[in-house]
């Protein structure tokens, strides 16, 4: 019976399935949309970071002169200025400014932080976008075929989580890990067709280490 008490009362302090629901839904207020001039077909991404300042991947918002980038909260578009914009090729960011006064309060008050500690092979994550959270967890890049172990900060689930601009956010700290950047796919040859298919097998993100150094000297959190 002892053993019993002991055990019920361990469980006790375990987070339930709906606290841990709670806690991921929260991180939903620091998601937003991202819109060219004019709207593109496909969903764009991106995240407040704090000081009217939103982050999202460079290919999101191409050249922004050209696209002149909208951020989305709450079905509301807000005109933004490009503080500072990267590339696909080379680190997929973009940084994103909204007059802060134009902002919603609940969001003018809230403030991201980036994790310190770099993913761990395994370690569960949150993806954001405003709709929705769903969690995954980090994948060594060995399990990747040689040729894109390059992309070392990366996700299993593919099918279900954020796409371009997402934010992945640690599990535990609920800090930002990372932007989701692209999906990493392998071709094969089915033995028996001859026929080739391409599978999608992880998810790539730019690390917050990577965002910390993108980051302008007077933004950096």
């Amino acid at each position: 019976m002892r053993s019993l008490i002991l055990v019920g009362a361990f469980l006790a302090f375990l987070p339930s399935p709906s606290s841990a629901e709670n806690a991921d839904n929260s991180l939903l207020a620091y998601a937003v949309n991202v819109h060219r001039t004019p709207v593109q077909s496909w969903p764009g991404y991106g995240i407040f970071m704090g000081n009217g300042i939103f982050i999202t991947a460079a290919h999101v918002v191409g050249r922004g002169w050209l696209t002149r980038p909208k951020v989305v909260i709450g079905g509301q578009e807000y005109p933004t200025r490009v503080v500072k914009e990267g590339s696909l090729e080379e680190t997929d960011l973009t940084l994103l400014s909204v007059e802060e006064s134009l902002l919603p309060m609940r969001l003018r008050l809230r403030r991201n932080s980036l994790c310190k500690e770099p993913p761990l092979p395994g370690e569960q994550v949150v993806t954001v976008i405003p709709e929705r959270t769903v969690r995954s967890y980090i994948l060594s890049p060995e399990r990747l075929p040689i040729g894109v172990r390059r992309f070392s900060t990366v996700i299993a689930d593919v099918a279900q989580t954020g796409n371009s601009g997402s934010g992945v956010f640690d599990a535990q700290q609920r800090c930002l890990l990372g932007i989701m950047s692209r999906k990493i796919s392998q071709s094969r040859t089915r033995a028996d067709t001859g026929k080739t298919e391409t599978h999608d097998i992880a998810k790539y993100f730019v690390p917050a280490s990577e965002i910390a150094a993108f980051l302008p000297a007077d933004l950096r959190l």
